[in-house]
């Protein structure tokens, strides 16, 4: 199983009860009380180590952080410039402007073999929000939303802002990745269950289903009348095979919400740009959250969304040749150093290898201390499972996550070269 280790910063959040606190000009302001269910995505926080460090004078290799630093396609970028030339810097719709809802409904619906209409679709600033509007659109309070764990923090934090009750499904260790314990998540569903969020293509341990466990998914959806999250923000971060959406699978497309974001596959992660893919009636409450919520996403933002989507894409296919050299050059140092095993992903740009036999032979017991002293020694800075949910019960292995995002391949290959060395030594 994954990881038995002392829990320490998977989540952080505001104090449980908020109480008074003194403003500048001197009186107490309480604050809401909700705010105590509020998590965070605990990348952040390592990277504010790893930049105390860094201005401490020492390098750092920036492994921890899923930001792509390969430019935005300039075809993309001279888009937004013609749009701001031509004045679309003001209000918008809500739901998005018509050519690029447009634009998603063709592209999505081709690339996952569905007919979509842009009525189902709705723009967002970026792909997180897509989570939060899922979540405030079909969960009320005392509902149960099945989560994975390890999985991104943002899940548990918004079902459980909206008052939700959060449930954590595993994974289990494969000899190609991981899988999903589909015997635990058929134990797990109540009357009180409403909604399943899946992540196909997963952040943070790049696990894929097969097609038997996506269908596993949507078969228990179905049989229970789910709502279903389904985060496709790696969809076209693959380098080899094909990806298929739980969406497509018959019965499903009625149940199913797709993420979708421009941030990975456009190298566009400051722009802000994603959307939802909804049945007609969720994309309408969506619709009404986000006049409530933002009015509308950046009128010139969208614009350049529908260059990236109908343009060239050379720019595109760059980027992912990039990251699969870097994939490679990760994966083969990662399985060079003593006690360290990782499967070579298909897709996304995360490494989540096994550290249980390196901390041993480093004489390190948790895996705080663990990062912590391979940052001070080697300057690599990385996420570890504890960032990505509490571990359950029965996990006895450790590990920690490495983006390959952020890094050109020299800097990887010095960067974990020294993690081997350190290691080894």
């Amino acid at each position: 199983m994954l990881g038995a280790v002392t829990v320490v910063g998977w989540r952080h959040r505001a104090p449980e009860a908020q109480g008074p606190v003194v403003s500048e000009r001197g009186w107490n302001v309480e604050l809401a009380q909700r705010l105590g269910r509020l998590g965070t995505e605990t990348a952040f926080e390592v990277s504010r180590t790893a930049e105390q460090w860094a201005a401490a004078g020492h390098r750092v290799y920036p492994f921890h952080l899923g930001d792509i630093d390969l430019p935005t396609p300039a075809n993309i970028v001279h888009a937004m410039d013609e749009a701001i030339g031509a004045g679309k810097t003001g209000y918008c719709p809500g739901p998005g402007i018509p050519l690029l809802r447009e634009a998603l409904a063709e592209d999505i619906g081709a690339a996952r073999g569905m007919q979509i209409s842009p009525e189902q679709v709705t723009v967002h600033p970026g792909g997180k929000p897509v989570i939060t509007k899922f979540i405030q659109a079909v969960m009320d309070p005392g509902d149960e939303v099945l989560h994975p764990n390890p999985g991104y923090p943002i899940y548990e934090s918004q079902i459980e802002y909206f008052g939700g009750v959060a449930r954590p499904y595993r994974y289990i260790p494969t000899g190609t990745g991981f899988a999903i314990d589909l015997d635990q998540v058929a134990s797990m569903i109540g009357p009180k269950t409403k909604a399943i969020v899946y992540n196909d293509l997963q952040n943070p341990i790049g696990a894929e289903s097969t097609a038997e466990e996506r269908r596993a998914i949507a078969e228990l959806a179905q049989r229970h009348n789910l709502w279903v999250l389904s985060d496709e923000a790696y969809f076209e971060m693959r380098y080899s095979g094909t990806s298929e959406s739980i969406a497509a699978l018959p019965g499903m497309a009625e149940r199913t919400v797709i993420l979708y974001t421009f941030s990975k596959k456009f190298a566009m992660t400051g722009w802000r740009l994603g959307c939802a893919v909804a049945p007609p009636d969720v994309s309408a409450a969506i619709a009404k959250l986000n006049t409530n919520n933002e009015s509308c996403t950046t009128h010139f933002v969208q614009h350049a969304g529908v260059e990236a989507l109908r343009g060239d894409q050379a720019g595109p296919r760059a980027i992912l040749a990039e990251l699969e050299a870097r994939r490679d050059a990760a994966v083969d140092l990662l399985n060079s150093m003593p006690g360290v095993t990782v499967a070579k992903p298909n897709a996304t740009f995360y490494l989540f290898p096994d550290v249980t036999e390196a901390m041993t032979l480093k004489g390190i017991s948790d895996l705080p201390t663990f990062a912590a002293e391979a940052l001070q020694a080697t300057g690599v800075s990385f996420c570890t499972r504890l960032h990505f949910g509490r571990p359950q019960p029965g996990e006895d292995r450790s590990y920690v996550r490495l983006a390959y995002s952020g890094l050109p391949v020299d800097d990887i290959r010095e960067g974990l070269g020294l993690l081997r060395s350190w290691l080894e030594g």
